[in-house]
């Protein structure tokens, strides 16, 4: 049988700036502690860009463990995060994905991303006995392929209306996760990753985290600012943009929307923009 040649599984860098509530924190504690015991599922839950897929990677890196990510919305079949079948100097053999390698790999954190956004639903089928007590799965190419100790899965998905092409979680497959639902940091916490992160000035970072509370605080305006949003308006300000360029381009919302919102922030706050970014009291 002709399989892939296995690649080495990496272990993230440690990100200095990423908070994490210390509720959360003891709990993902917790359940590392069960992982030394028996492999773990983890659903994490929450906004569009709230951290999710962050809190996987950082947890990975804070416990010195290899991280494989796949992307569940590309699958459209059973079986398609083991292998295919392929065409080679005219035979057809079977190519071996990194799934099976991420499962036989000792202490490996394996990121199932947007868990619920398959092509195909039928398409986790085989995930079943693989997140079951057992442990395990039969394939006629691979033979039986069991999940190494120590080895934890991450899923996250978005969930509702506004999530295009998602689909709710089958009961039966969410009943084998823990579960840890996210959402955005406070406003003290978001401004504080938004400095280190971007480097801006306390001025600037104040004027972002206005604007970003009364974009969020408009229930006529039908936007989410994500913390990850934020950062992308941090960073276009640091590069010397105005606050209303920044959020031009880092939101998908009218200019007369965002004119009206830094209108009002300056009656209300005494922002104004001078130069290419700069923001004073009067």
């Amino acid at each position: 049988m002709n399989l892939k040649k296995s690649v080495s599984l990496s272990i993230p860098e440690v990100d200095p700036y990423f908070y994490v509530d210390g509720d959360t924190l003891n709990i993902l504690n917790k359940l590392h502690k069960i992982s030394e015991k028996h492999p773990v599922n983890i659903l994490v839950a929450g906004r569009q860009g709230c951290g999710k897929s962050s809190i996987v990677r950082q947890f990975a890196a804070a416990n010195n463990k290899p991280l494989a990510t796949f992307q569940v919305g590309i699958l459209s079949e059973p079986g398609q995060l083991f292998g295919e079948y392929a065409l080679e100097d005219g035979r057809t053999t079977y190519k071996q994905f990194l799934f099976p390698q991420a499962l036989q790999t000792p202490n490996c954190v394996i990121h199932l991303e947007e868990i619920n956004r398959p092509e195909n639903p039928k398409a986790l089928n085989m995930l079943f006995s693989i997140l079951s007590d057992d442990r395990q799965v039969w394939m006629d190419e691979l033979g039986l392929l069991e999940v190494a100790p120590g080895v934890i899965f991450f899923a996250t998905l978005n969930e509702g209306d506004d999530f295009v092409g998602t689909e709710l979680l089958d009961p039966a497959l969410r009943d084998r996760f823990y579960i840890i639902l996210m959402d955005y940091l406070p406003n003290e916490v978001e401004k504080e990753v938004l400095m280190k992160k971007t480097r801006i000035s306390n001025d600037d970072a104040n004027a972002v985290i206005d604007a970003v509370n009364a974009l969020r605080g408009n229930s006529e305006i039908s936007v989410e600012v994500s913390t990850r949003t934020v950062l992308m308006i941090g960073e276009m300000m640091a590069a010397g943009a105005t606050l209303k360029e920044a959020l031009i381009t880092s939101l998908q919302t009218s200019k007369t929307t965002l004119e009206s919102i830094l209108l009002s922030l300056h009656v209300k706050n005494g922002y104004l923009e001078k130069g290419s970014h700069e923001y004073r009291v009067f």
